[in-house]
């Protein structure tokens, strides 16, 4: 069988699926969702002057971070699912979240003295979000991987690596609400490198769980 043949046959199938998949992903989201929330809200939940620090930029400059990176990862999980489609657009949208972080940390480095860089990528609670946005983002990573099965990914290693970024951004979005660490710098390093886990463990979950 050509490799076309192959692929329409796969799409062929995704489409013959109970729920299409397009609803299918949707539900999939709300759920990872509702799963995250959970964990968040009965493990640390958001932090005791949330209501003040809502009027900072820096402190929602974090949320449009993460979901930015959630919905562009979406966004292209939803196009390596469906065999044959085209990813192109998808995976170039992936670019605006680290651009955005770019830019902000160009800005704190720009209005800060020199000396309280360092002090300000270490933060305070650095171990916390390393440990806390993987938790979170464990479940809807399963929830992720599980709706990649459903499908039909034709590289199923990077379609469970953009689930961990998905899982990861969802998870970080969550976390962001408890973060005491406000900086760019901060959200840059500890936040990228607590995402790297669940994108590496979508990889290896894509490698080994998500096969046709």
């Amino acid at each position: 069988m050509r490799t076309e043949d192959l692929i329409k046959a796969l799409d062929a199938d995704v489409r013959s699926k109970a729920m299409p998949l397009r609803s299918a992903w949707w539900m999939a989201a709300a759920a990872a969702a509702v799963i995250a929330a959970v964990v968040f809200f009965f493990t640390i939940g958001p932090r005791p002057d949330i209501m003040i620090a809502m009027h900072t930029v820096r402190f929602l400059a974090k949320f449009v971070f993460t979901l930015m990176l959630a919905t562009t990862a979406f966004g292209l999980i939803r196009a390596l699912s469906t065999p044959g489609a085209s990813t192109a657009r998808a995976a170039a949208w992936m670019l605006a979240a680290p651009l955005l972080v770019a830019v902000a940390v160009a800005l704190e480095l720009f209005m800060v003295p020199e000396p309280m860089w360092s002090t300000r990528m270490v933060g305070s609670n650095m171990m916390i979000c390393m440990g806390f946005i993987p938790l979170i983002g464990i479940g809807p990573l399963a929830i992720f991987l599980w709706m990649l099965r459903y499908g039909a990914p034709t590289r199923p290693v990077l379609a469970g690596a953009v689930a961990g970024l998905l899982a990861g951004g969802l998870a970080a979005t969550f976390y962001a609400a408890h973060c005491f660490d406000d900086s760019p710098l901060f959200v840059a390093t500890w936040y990228t490198l607590a995402i790297a886990i669940l994108a590496g463990l979508g990889a290896l979950g894509g490698r080994f769980f998500v096969r046709w």
